[in-house]
């Protein structure tokens, strides 16, 4: 018997859409039908690309919404400051989600999406591949193994030497905030997926654009309008404390490892030269042995064996959510809280002091 394959729309053919593309034509029970994009032709030369000879082609999200009554669900992969206008008319179609990370610029535009989600019933997963990272699930587990004891001060962070893209990632207007939501949500999704994601409840933010406005480190300067490096100092509730940085560009190979510190142990995580949500190498747990002794060891790095790639995994949980009506494999109440700290560090850096994080209701 044929398979009846769900019926996949892409929002945004730029550079992220060539991996989700890569990824549906990976699943068995899935197949892109319909594309859009605001620059002219675009769309057309992906389909042309990828060999979809039936797909219907959009200058724009709801041209694409209007028209398509089969869809089951659409990936936007748009720029930045475009996905909570794609994100909410697509809920609001009745269609399913995949929306790339970040999950948008302010905290008030990712509310807007999660409320659309809620009055829609239908899925919202956000484009965060890392999760599936078997290292990063072991992270995961170890913290709720009890063997750190209660995680009190987390350090995370991560950035390249010279690492600032291009095109539509340095204007404000379309990507709104640089390395801090490009790179920086999955610092932060890394410890805080770990810890349970706690609330946010103040933070101190510092950003900075050195690099991207200096011709001597990046050619694009007169266009570079975001961020190129940031910090904070952020409390979580139950009395834990982050301390984080991020970085596109800067004099040291990596702004450091990333340190769960708990009253009963430590997990430190290697950086990466070029961050990308990887583990840099074997992670080393600190603790007290039976004795006494200080003691530590190295786990060594796991393989991702499922399916290929964490795109894979991205794609196919999603769709594993959408045919069989799962949860949500990546939860937007706990990327809401992911946003609000990033728009906390904006709104603390503009403002040159602490700021308390309200979180809104949906």
């Amino acid at each position: 018997m044929a398979i009846k394959k769900l019926q996949i729309g892409i929002i945004g053919t730029g550079n992220i859409a060539r991996a989700h593309m890569w990824a549906y034509m990976s699943q068995k029970d899935a197949q892109v039908v319909a594309l859009a994009d605001i620059v002219p032709g675009r769309a057309e030369a992906f389909a042309k690309k990828y060999g979809l000879r039936n797909a219907r082609c959009y200058p724009d999200h709801l041209s694409l919404l209007e028209a398509e009554k089969g869809l089951d669900a659409v990936s936007v992969c748009t720029y930045n400051a475009a996905h909570m206008e794609c994100a909410v008319a697509a809920l609001e179609h009745g269609i399913n989600v995949l929306l790339e990370k970040p999950f948008s610029v302010t905290l008030e535009e990712a509310a807007a999406i999660c409320k659309a989600e809620k009055a829609s019933g239908k899925i919202l997963s956000i484009g965060f591949q890392p999760r599936f990272d078997a290292n990063m699930q072991n992270i995961k587990k170890i913290v709720e193994s009890g063997k750190l004891g209660k995680v009190y001060y987390i350090q995370t962070g991560g950035g390249r030497r010279r690492g600032i893209p291009g095109s539509t990632f340095i204007a404000k207007d379309t990507g709104g905030i640089g390395a801090l939501g490009d790179i920086g949500c999955y610092s932060l999704d890394m410890v805080l997926n770990a810890i349970g994601y706690p609330k946010p409840l103040t933070v101190t933010g510092y950003t900075s654009d050195f690099f991207g406005k200096d011709p001597k480190y990046y050619k694009e300067y007169a266009r570079f309008e975001v961020d190129d490096f940031a910090a904070a100092f952020v409390r979580l509730e139950g009395d834990i404390i982050l301390d984080f940085r991020i970085s596109w560009a800067m004099h040291p190979d990596s702004p450091g490892d990333t340190i769960l510190f708990g009253t009963d142990g430590a997990l430190r995580i290697p950086a990466t030269d070029c961050w990308n949500g990887s583990v840099g190498g074997p992670m080393r747990l600190y603790y007290d042995s039976k004795l006494g002794h200080k003691t530590s060891r190295f786990l060594v790095l796991r393989t991702n064996l499922f399916k290929g790639s964490l795109w894979n995994q991205k794609i196919g949980s999603f769709l594993d959510a959408v045919k069989n009506g799962k949860p949500s494999p990546i939860p937007s109440w706990q990327i809401l809280r992911n946003q609000a700290i990033i728009d906390g560090i904006n709104r603390s850096a503009a403002q040159g002091r602490e700021v308390e994080i309200e979180m809104p209701e949906i």
